[in-house]
């Protein structure tokens, strides 16, 4: 077959064109190895641009993600600092006041750095999801362990109805419940309660974790899963539920959201799914 030398010339221009980020259609109707070769080469253009939107789309989160936790880390830093410095010449009271504070700031930094490398574990996909037998009482009881302390403090009641079976994997189960259960208890009020019920249907077995709080509007659910940005408590970060999340769905499961009102509060139903 002939080809014409200013089609060659052409079609490596617009090679070069579409290397250096221009969007243009290689693609011709005409039969023959020369139609075929056109459409190939615009086949691989375009998974070639296709990767390089992925790959920048990968830098901006892996920026913002960073700039955020940049922040995060920052901001308490920043207030211990001034506080140690402050420390030394304080009169007693203020410094009792300050050595509480840092400590807080300190417990709160801890769980920080704990969720921030979880995260990345699962973003990089090396996070392990085992699969066992377990019950939904089981992993209840263990997600409650390390939420004894606030639950007292705020002299909230746990309310537990309902028991079924799961297949999952305990240790990542029980942090996704955990950080659901936490959630619902920054919410509710002093003496409040929290429900939680496991049922199963036949689609999914499912745990729900009610709090007693005012509940959330419709328009601010979406937001609640999003890093940095969902947390409706003003001291929050914005990554419990958005680490819980990650975890369920990486077990076909998802995290649903119900935003009560009027006297209910907001609930948070855990599914996984049967098949």
């Amino acid at each position: 077959m002939w080809i014409n030398k200013n089609e060659v010339i052409k079609l490596s221009d617009n090679i070069r064109r579409i290397i250096d980020g221009q969007a243009i259609d290689l693609r011709n109707n005409r039969e023959g190895v020369w139609g075929i070769l056109r459409n190939d080469i615009h086949t691989l253009a375009n998974l070639k641009n296709e990767q390089f939107d992925v790959l920048q789309n990968e830098r901006d989160l892996m920026k913002d993600t960073l700039t955020n936790i940049s922040h995060q880390i920052k901001t308490p830093l920043t207030s211990m600092m001034i506080m140690a410095d402050l420390l030394e010449d304080a009169p007693a009271d203020k410094q009792a006041e300050f050595l509480s504070n840092i400590r807080t700031g300190l417990t709160r930094l801890e769980w920080l750095a704990s969720v921030l490398l979880k995260m990345a574990k699962l973003d990089a996909g090396v996070a392990e999801f085992s699969k066992e037998s377990v019950t939904s009482d089981n992993l209840i009881n263990l997600a409650l362990e390390p939420l004894q302390i606030l639950l007292d403090v705020k002299n909230q009641n746990i309310e537990i109805t309902g028991n079924t079976d799961l297949v999952c994997d305990k240790r990542w189960t029980v942090e996704a419940i955990t950080n659901v259960i936490k959630n619902a208890s920054e919410f509710s009020p002093q003496g409040g309660i929290i429900k939680i019920e496991s049922f199963t249907d036949p689609i999914s077995n499912r745990i729900s974790i009610t709090d007693s709080g005012p509940g959330i509007s419709a328009n601010k659910i979406s937001g609640l899963f999003r890093r940095f940005e969902g947390s409706r408590w003003d001291k929050g970060y914005g990554i419990g539920l958005p680490l819980a999340l990650a975890i369920i769905r990486g077990q076909n499961g998802d995290i649903e959201a119900e935003g009560g009102g009027n006297g209910t509060g907001a609930t948070f139903i855990i599914k996984f799914y049967k098949h």
